[in-house]
């Protein structure tokens, strides 16, 4: 080790001596940039300069072999008396891989003899083409308490559906047919009683057959078009048709893009006699609609502008009028997906139909007058986003203008021939209503397994000449919740509350004629249902409707059903 020192100590003279006389040569000569030629390098008299060997010799007595180098991080070894146990690497048990199956079918029974049966069948012909078919049938017998006549009902229906596609365009083709039975029990009590109601026929069938068909293509100036022909008819010879037909699209207009939707309406149809005369009531109405819309985008701002040009005529009256409406909406994003901001004014011809009534009110009688409605604005804003990746919600404002707008109400007492004419139908009536309505929404949706979505919605409205906004209610709120328990059970409940409604009750039948305004009372209506997969394929449930069994009334004079109680099963498949 002193030999080591002392060459060292040797070593380090010379080196400083080395560069001070390198600095003295260029110090002299500092304008001069030439290459300098060294001709023999400079001898230090102490010792001479040498590189220092990877392995030098040492004059130690104990000469040691030189040892390999371990790249650790300890490279010496620690006294240390744990033990560290073998590594294992952690068994991570694998999900069970769901089976997915394409076609199902199912059945249940109830009480009110009840019968609800469904089935889907699902097809796939090659890699390009698809069948797909779904039966459905839902009837009861009604028996429900306090009513005069017979409260049955049943729906059955039959729909198809073929799809094709291709490189450029895939195209569906659609039809199907559904049958329906209902009866007007909501016979005026105690003006009416059981001697009376034993000489009607309260009962009345819907015939609904339709076929149609879409298509979009991948890339082209038209993105999307569809076309659907309804014939939509009952049993008192009453028949309405309707077709209707879009496209949308896509033209340039110096350099900007604007989506522009071009739509036919057509709807025809006739009842065989009026409500209170033998004469035959047709009506007719044809819609031709151009909506041109631009899309502005600007960091988090969003703007649709566009409005709707609608061409009306009434065939049956032979008047044509022409209608512009507003189609703007603004979005801004003031905190990413937590606050949004979003506001807009649109407005529209709505297109009423038999149909269409028919869907929200069963009981109405097979003469009702028909005719579209202006919706001359509907404006609205208010604020949504996300309280966490699982919780949304949305707070929002209308305000609306609706010239002729469709309000349902309880016919005149006539007491004719015709089963409809004792206070246990409806027919339509046509007024000016301005809306005002404020909403607030809350989803959660933890994960696959829970789902909950609360609803609440407040109204006031306005009417020009009606005494009422018939049969509108001042507040709508609902509770809709789904749960996956484990991978055997399951369970739902969703909870309804309708408010307050005006109908008007009227006796022409008697001298003086009597009229006066009835007040719905406010319901509320639980539902729940539990299940359990037995297996991949064959699961059972059981559900619970109306559990607070209040005999509420939908419509005037109409009771529902008590509590009821369903059990069936399902059964999935594949061919």
């Amino acid at each position: 080790m002193f030999s080591i020192k002392k060459q060292i100590i040797l070593l380090i003279p010379s080196l400083l001596i080395s560069v001070f006389a390198l600095a003295q040569e260029r110090e002299g000569d500092t304008i001069q940039t030439g290459v300098i030629d060294v001709i023999k390098p400079y001898t230090p008299s102490i010792s001479d300069a040498f590189k220092v060997k990877e392995t030098p010799s040492l004059d130690d007595n104990d000469t040691g072999t030189k040892k390999d180098v371990k790249y650790n991080i300890f490279s010496f070894p620690v006294a240390s008396t744990f033990t560290p146990a073998k590594g294992k690497a952690a068994v991570v048990d694998k999900a069970k891989k769901i089976k997915l199956y394409n076609n199902y079918a199912t059945l249940g029974v109830g009480t009110y003899t009840t019968i609800l049966g469904e089935a889907y069948l699902n097809h796939a012909i090659g890699r390009d083409q698809a069948f797909s078919a779904y039966i459905g049938h839902h009837s009861s017998q009604g028996d429900i308490d306090e009513v005069l006549t017979d409260s049955g009902f049943s729906d059955s229906k039959l729909n198809v559906t073929y799809t094709k596609s291709d490189r450029d365009y895939t195209w569906t083709a659609l039809g199907g047919f559904q049958y329906q039975t209902y009866n007007w029990y909501g016979l005026q009590q105690p003006l009416f009683n059981q001697a009376t109601a034993d000489t009607l026929d309260v009962g009345h069938s819907f015939t609904n057959a339709y076929v149609g068909g879409d298509i979009m293509f991948e890339d082209g100036i038209v993105s999307s078009g569809s076309v659907l022909f309804r014939r939509f008819g009952d049993d008192y010879g009453s028949g309405e048709n309707r077709f209707k037909a879009n496209a949308i699209g896509t033209i340039n207009i110096q350099d900007n893009d604007v989506d522009v939707e071009v739509f036919v309406d057509y709807l025809g149809g006739s009842f065989d006699k009026a409500y209170a005369a033998p004469t035959e009531v047709n009506y007719g109405n044809f819609q031709f609609g151009v909506a041109p819309k631009f899309q502005l985008k600007q960091d988090d701002l969003t703007v649709d502008l566009g409005v709707k040009a609608v061409y009306l005529n009434n065939t049956e009256a032979s008047e044509s009028k022409f209608f512009i409406y507003p189609n703007i909406a603004v979005s801004y994003r003031l905190i990413d997906d937590v606050l949004i901001v979003f506001g807009g004014v649109k407005g529209g011809l709505i297109q009423n139909s038999y149909y269409d009534f028919v869907e929200d009110n069963q009981f109405v009688s097979p003469n009702l007058f028909i005719a579209p409605t202006d919706q001359q604005y509907n404006a609205f804003g208010g604020l949504k986003g996300k309280l966490s990746n699982a919780m949304s919600y949305t707070v929002s404002g209308n305000y609306k203008s609706e010239k002729n707008k469709a309000l349902f109400v309880n016919n005149d007492i006539t007491q004719t021939s015709e089963a409809y004419t004792y206070g246990n139908s409806f027919g339509m009536t046509y007024d000016d209503v301005t809306t005002l309505s404020v909403a607030a929404e809350l989803n959660v949706d933890i994960n696959r397994n829970f789902t909950l979505g609360i609803k609440g919605e407040y109204f006031s409205y306005d009417v020009k000449n009606e005494m009422e906004a018939w049969n509108l209610p001042d507040l709508k709120a609902s509770v809709f919740l789904d749960y996956q328990i484990n991978e055997q059970w399951f369970a739902g409940a969703n909870l309804y509350y309708i408010g307050e409604r005006k109908d008007q009750f009227s006796v022409s039948s008697v001298i003086p004629s009597v009229t006066g305004v009835v007040t719905l009372d406010a319901y509320f209506d639980a539902n729940a249902h539990v299940g359990y997969h037995i297996n991949d394929r064959f699961s059972v449930f059981a559900k619970a409707n109306n559990i607070v069994g209040e005999a509420y009334t939908k419509w005037q004079n109409t009771p529902v059903q008590g509590i009821q109680f369903l059990a069936g099963g399902t059964y999935k498949f594949d061919f």
